[in-house]
């Protein structure tokens, strides 16, 4: 059986992740890499989150999909956020390192990487309440 706790600590870093880069957004802030970056590290700890309640194999990976495929071979519903982590994806290695290949972060990809880290994130929470409540 699942720590409840560990779960909690889990989703706990994932909402840090996710605020910080939604407060430097609503602010203003033009560190769009940045923000980009913390939207994908907020939707996979949501993603291991549930991969963790659910005892599923973890692996420390990055990859978005393949954290995907991991919970979706669990509940299967969960491919409708498969655009979102495809879209967020990238962000962990473009935005970390320096690149010798076009990137362009501005105000619109933030949002847009804003509004993929929110859907996984009601998603998973979602799920996660569903099953502890029931």
């Amino acid at each position: 059986m699942v720590d409840a706790e560990i779960i909690k600590e889990w989703i706990s870093k994932a909402d840090e992740d996710f605020e910080f880069a939604l407060s430097n957004l609503n602010e203003g802030k033009r560190f769009f890499s940045q923000i980009c970056f913390h939207f994908q590290q907020a939707s996979e700890k949501y993603l291991k989150s549930f991969i963790i309640a659910k005892e599923l194999e973890f692996r420390k990976i990055h990859d978005l999909p393949l954290l995907l495929k991991i919970c979706s071979a669990r509940d299967p519903s969960l491919e409708e956020i498969r655009e979102d982590c495809e879209h967020l994806n990238p962000f962990y290695v473009d935005t970390r390192y320096p690149a010798h290949w076009p990137t362009n972060f501005s105000l619109h990809e933030a949002e847009k990487a804003h509004h993929s880290a929110s859907q996984i994130r009601s998603i998973v929470k979602e799920k996660l309440k569903k099953d502890s409540n029931g």
